[in-house]
Parts: C-alpha cells; structure tokens; sequence
C-alpha cells in the first residue's frame, strides 16, 4: 500500500511515500522552490516522490495531509 503524506499552508511544505509503513521517498518544497521555509503547496516535492518511487498518483492507495494548528 502506497501512502502520499502532504504537509503545507503552515510551514515548511513537504511530501513524502509509505510503502506499506516504511518511508521511500520525502521532500522538502523548499528544494524546488529556493524560497526558505515555503508554506506553498508541495507540487514539485509529490511529483519528486512519485519519480524516486517510480509510481503514478494513480497507484497511490491514501493521502493524509498534516492540518496546521
């Protein structure tokens, strides 16, 4: 099972894949954007997970999102 976890609209914007409970890919959006500290939505951080994992979004299974505070 494939889990794309999502972090953004707070701070530091992130994405990350689980695969059946062990993380095989995670991103920081900063990366791609060059902006510090980034609350943007991770777009380029889930398209870098999904290439590293050599999945489509098709494949993915959940998506959790961390609501900020």
């Amino acid at each position: 099972m494939y889990v794309l976890g999502i972090s953004c609209f707070y701070h530091d914007s992130a994405a990350c894949i689980v695969h059946n409970g062990k993380i095989v890919a995670a991103a920081q959006e900063e990366r791609f954007s060059r902006v510090k500290n980034t609350s943007d939505f991770p777009i380029e951080s889930i398209r870098f997970c999904l290439d590293a994992t050599g999945i489509d979004i098709k494949q993915v299974d959940h998506v959790a999102f961390f609501e900020k505070p």
